[in-house]
């Protein structure tokens, strides 16, 4: 579904309560009929879990770092950050990240077909700051280290397999990851002040034990077109690899990545901007910018990670903010689309959604407390559309 972007120079107002609009290309922006309504409706008062929903949908708590899974024996890890899920037979499987050093590593939790909770489990081990990564088409998980020099290890959701680190995909400080199986690479966020884009391109798609590394070059407007280097080194020592290549176009924080329909989308915490890559004709422009709302109450801020539904709404998680997981639709609506109460000291991470639409998965990776070890896992059912 063709989205359009959130372009600089476009005439933005609003109120602080009014969290939710349709900005379109070269005009006003034009308020919701309902203040805060996006697609699903206003947020309704706090549930039990202190969570702010649209009617209709409902929360439960999954997993408490530092406690057993509720119906297993497995204790829940510190920090929980990116995530994924991966149909299991009839069920599911999610998998967190744990944002801690050392330690890090990455956990699951199995459904049954009704969403039970039937297993929990350690998938990734003695890592450092696992902080988000991506899902490959062949069913494993891409777990990144936020560390300088960090590796990318790929993990099996399943627990049989062990987990392998991946050095081809290059050492740096890693965010997320994306798999494009149309292209047959992966695009990598860098988390640096001024970090770069990546792409890996397997020698053999469906093996990332060798390949390139290449990365995004670009002039430094918002908007243009790009093309891809390889980085000489991927080992990262003694040059960084946002060092190596010239004209490396440098983003200020990059955080989450999708993929979809010729498209990857990617967040930038440093500036809370989105970004959209065309890649059917190597574009890439701003797609959202919070700094464009004028007089403050911008619906969306602390961009995070991202995740995409089916129906092409992109549900994008706030690292600060106000707890927010906002949704932006393709047709331009920015909007709440969930709130978590009392966990101001805490950032959301890992959303993602159920193989077949129904459930979205997160964290509150420090909860209440403040903590890493405060850290809470949640599920939303409800009407999400197709």
């Amino acid at each position: 579904m063709e989205r359009r972007s959130f372009l600089r120079g476009a005439v933005i107002g609003t109120s602080a309560a009014a969290f939710g609009g349709t900005l379109m290309r070269g005009a006003a922006y034009a308020a919701p009929a309902q203040p805060g309504a996006g697609p699903y409706g206003a947020l309704g008062s706090a549930d039990a879990n202190g969570i702010l929903l649209p009617s209709g949908f409902s929360s439960r708590v999954i997993a408490r770092s530092g406690q057993t899974v509720p119906g297993t024996s497995y204790t829940w890890h510190n920090a929980p950050d990116g995530g994924a899920c991966f149909a299991d037979g009839s069920g599911w499987i999610y998998v967190s990240n744990s944002e801690i050093n050392p330690g890090g590593g990455a956990s699951a939790v199995k459904f049954s077909s009704t969403g039970a909770v039937t297993g929990a489990y350690r998938i990734l081990s003695n890592t450092r700051t696992n902080c988000a990564g991506g899902k490959t088409p062949w069913n494993t998980w891409l777990s990144c280290e936020e560390v300088s020099l960090g590796y990318v290890y790929e993990t099996d959701p399943y627990g049989v397999n062990a987990a392998v680190r991946r050095s081809a995909m290059g050492r740096f400080k890693h965010e997320a990851a994306a798999a494009d199986p149309v292209r047959r690479v992966v695009y990598l966020t860098e988390d640096e002040s001024s970090g770069c884009f990546y792409r890996f391109i397997p020698t053999t798609w469906g093996d990332l034990s060798s390949g390139t590394l290449q990365v995004l070059v670009a002039g430094t407007a918002t908007s243009g077109s790009f093309t891809w280097q390889n980085v000489p080194d991927p080992d990262g020592s003694p040059t960084a690899t946002r060092s190596q290549v010239s004209g490396s176009k440098k983003f200020n924080g990059g955080e989450g990545c999708h993929y979809a329909n010729d498209t990857v989308w990617f967040t930038t915490k440093g500036d809370n901007r989105l970004w959209k890559l065309n890649l059917a004709n190597s574009t890439y422009e701003l797609a959202y910018d919070d700094s464009l709302v004028s007089g403050g109450g911008a619906p969306l801020t602390g961009v995070d990670n991202v995740t995409g539904s089916s129906s092409g709404d992109l549900f994008i998680a706030e690292d600060g903010g106000n707890m927010e997981i906002c949704i932006i639709t393709p047709d331009d609506v920015v909007a709440p689309f969930l709130r978590i109460n009392g966990q101001s000291g805490s950032e959301i991470t890992g959303p993602a959604f159920s193989p077949d639409g129904k459930r979205l998965y997160f964290s509150s990776q420090r909860g209440t407390s403040g903590s890493s070890s405060g850290g809470i896992t949640y599920e939303v059912t409800g009407p999400f559309r197709a």
